[in-house]
């Protein structure tokens, strides 16, 4: 059997579409391990490029090694590129409806090529060898540089809560349309309790949606940002939890909202975790 890297050679070249596409295929084994796709900016983001439209370049170039790899191991290896998705539409772009026809897929709306994706998706997170993928390839995972962090975060809780802390949630709640609800949407309400008793910073209960939003100030530690990004993921899940109880079909949704910017060893986690993350909000408070 020829080795992978004698034959996928336009994978492991010098251009920077190849280089990059080494960067990308272990995030995205990453995120298929969380069963989270990502969205190009967030990947784009995490790997330093400026354009997320370019990504379509190293993603094309992943599609290919894996369909010499497959060729090799002469079994299916699902196109993890899927899993990128864009903000408008949720899902991957126009340009994996050929692929999906390709292989025998067909749809006749929206609606349907929605859950031919989710399906889809739910092959990738199914498949059982991708750190073979990885080692085929000569790539290694990605860091678990966070780990000490994530341990102190754990043990450490934060401070109580202060002025700058208490005025950004102010701002938050009379401002529904800065974490990611509409102009004109009704304010929201402070200090939620949940059943786990903890309390959400800020919360908008709305007709047809939830929205939880864990707030912190511009001059939050890093490993208290840590901590916001687990606690959003806490109230999502505990908020799924009693919505399901008591058939509350509305859409739930949380963000975490900082005054200032998230460190740049957390851009992974937050990709991983799949949290959505406001920045500088103190900038624009009056």
């Amino acid at each position: 059997m020829a080795k992978t890297s004698e034959v996928a050679t336009g994978f492991h070249g010098s251009k920077l579409y190849q280089q990059r596409a080494r960067l990308i295929l272990p995030i995205l084994v990453r995120q298929a391990e969380a069963h989270s796709p990502i969205f190009y900016e967030d990947l784009a983001q995490e790997v330093g490029m400026t354009n997320p439209r370019t990504l379509n370049y190293p993603l094309g170039c992943i599609g290919d090694a894996l369909n010499e790899l497959a060729e090799i191991w002469g079994t299916e290896v699902p196109h993890i590129q899927a899993l990128v998705k864009n903000q408008q539409m949720n899902m991957p772009g126009p340009g994996f409806d050929g692929f999906l026809s390709k292989h025998g897929y067909t749809w006749g709306n929206l609606k349907e090529r929605s859950a031919i994706v989710k399906q889809y998706w739910a092959k990738i997170f199914a498949y059982p060898y991708w750190h073979d993928v990885l080692h085929n390839l000569g790539l290694k995972q990605t860091s678990t540089d966070l780990t000490n962090l994530i341990e102190k975060a754990g043990i450490y809780g934060g401070k109580g809560e202060g002025p700058d802390h208490k005025a950004l949630k102010e701002f938050v709640k009379n401002n529904p349309h800065m974490v990611g609800l509409k102009e004109g949407d009704a304010i929201g309400e402070t200090e939620h309790l949940l059943p786990s008793a903890d309390r959400i910073d800020v919360v908008f209960d709305y007709k047809r949606r939830f929205h939880a939003v864990e707030v912190k100030p511009a001059a939050a530690p890093v490993g208290d940002i840590l901590r916001g990004l687990f606690q959003c993921v806490k109230y999502r899940a505990v908020l799924a939890a009693r919505a399901a109880y008591e058939h509350d079909g509305r859409k739930i949704t949380e963000c975490l909202a900082l005054g200032g910017t998230l460190p740049s060893q957390l851009i992974p986690l937050r990709n991983s975790l799949q949290v959505d993350v406001i920045e500088g909000l103190a900038d624009q408070m009056p």
